[in-house]
């Protein structure tokens, strides 16, 4: 049999030929292996390392080999968080000529850990829940794109902190099927499995003392579930909303921020007609504390306090996906920095400055900004149309009181 390294990146190859193929991958030396937590597998996997990549190694048949290969390109291609497929190596035999099993590999995931290895660190259940939301978001994802994954557990999916966001990633698609749209009966099963895997390797734990005492293996593993259908429903659901009714388009952000997630990409567009009214389609992000103060930092320059910055986000999204050279992934449409400036000039200043001075000197201009919105929102939804700016900086500063005086405050 002759070797045969299957890649579509030509540099990928000369990587790995330095690894001992003609060895079984459970007696691999130790000078190539990556002392790396790993989930529980059905087949042999180790880490290596391959010139400066550490990659995993998988062996399995060669027909399930390149069939998982090809569904992890595909994926790849189409954006869904997962592990980077390498390569595939068929042709192995042992130094006395026997065949051995071909090998799947995939780029290690810098600064990832399994979800089991997490779950064995004795967390808090506040923070297990965060990890079981990211992985909701994650089988949303795959079964809005087709496919089913057929094997979702904590052992098969990946944990990383990205920029202070929560996110899971897709590490064994072997069992996965890709489809144009998955039936509810094709979903139900996914997370039902999903259920019975991730209560199953929480009962591991808690047999072995690495579970939180709190946690319940069974509610927990039934709590995903519930997660997924609120998260499904409130993204799938079309929403369509009249041109002057853009408070709806707030509200709908407001009841994801309520279910715990974050909108990290928001789509507009204009009904055929031209008098249907806006289609808002979401991806949601959990997100770490203090990721919206940094992410307004880092687009605005403005420090301000985090629920202030999710706020003033989740305007500056919305007004962005109006402007005709928004065009998220298109190298010619204009930097997120640059329209974040221009929202600043021409929205931020002109309507904290539709406040009287004297409010101006005694409050903070991201709650000045913050507090406008809320009052149109407000005005919006009880006028059953959208309110100008303008009105509700009226009502506002006809309203206003000055804050109420801590004790032991100074007063200027």
């Amino acid at each position: 049999m002759v070797l045969q390294i299957s890649a579509t990146n030509p540099e990928h190859p000369a990587l790995l030929l330095d690894l001992p193929w003609d060895t079984p991958l459970e007696h691999w030396p130790e000078h190539h292996l990556v002392a790396l937590p790993r989930g529980i597998s059905r087949h042999v996997v180790r880490y290596a390392r391959a010139g400066d990549e550490v990659v995993a190694v998988k062996e399995l048949a060669a027909r399930p080999a390149l069939r998982e290969y090809e569904l992890l390109r595909v994926l790849d291609r189409m954006g869904i968080p997962g592990v980077d497929p390498l390569a595939v190596v068929t042709g192995r035999t042992d130094t006395e000529g026997e065949p051995l099993e071909p090998v799947l590999i995939t780029r290690h995931l810098k600064g990832s850990l399994p979800y089991r290895s997490m779950f064995e660190t004795t967390m808090r259940p506040s923070t297990m829940g965060r990890l079981m939301d990211a992985l909701a978001v994650l089988l949303v994802r795959l079964h809005l794109a087709g496919f089913a994954w057929g094997d979702c557990s904590l052992s098969n999916t990946l944990f990383r902190r990205d920029a202070g966001a929560f996110a899971a990633y897709l590490v064994d698609a072997e069992t996965g099927e890709l489809h144009e749209r998955l039936s509810h009966g094709q979903r139900d099963y996914d997370v039902d499995l999903a259920r019975v895997n991730i209560a199953g390797e929480l009962m591991d734990l808690e047999a072995a003392g690495a579970l939180h005492p709190s946690v319940d293996p069974v509610e927990f593993g039934t709590t995903i579930c519930g997660r997924y259908r609120e998260l499904w429903t409130e993204l799938t659901r079309e929403s369509v909303y009249p041109v002057g009714k853009r408070h709806y388009i707030d509200r709908r952000i407001r009841r994801l921020n309520d279910l715990g997630f974050d909108v990290a990409e928001m789509q507009i567009s204009q009904g055929d007609e031209g008098d249907r009214g806006d289609t808002v389609t979401f991806v949601p992000k959990v997100v770490d504390a203090g990721h919206h103060q940094r992410q307004l930092l880092r687009l605005t320059g403005m420090d301000t306090e985090e629920n202030q910055a999710r706020r003033l986000l989740n305007d500056l999204e919305g007004w962005m996906a109006t402007q005709d050279d928004y065009a998220p992934g298109d190298p010619l449409g204009a930097r997120p920095e640059v329209l974040a400036h221009r929202w600043v000039r021409e929205v931020f200043r002109p309507t904290v400055r539709l406040v009287p001075l004297e409010i101006r000197k005694q409050v903070d201009p991201a709650q000045i900004f913050h507090e406008l919105l809320e009052r149109r929102l407000e005005l919006s939804e009880r006028a059953e149309h959208d309110v100008t700016l303008e009105a509700a900086a009226e009502e506002y500063a006809a309203g206003w009181r000055p804050p109420l005086l801590v004790p032991g405050d100074a007063v200027e």
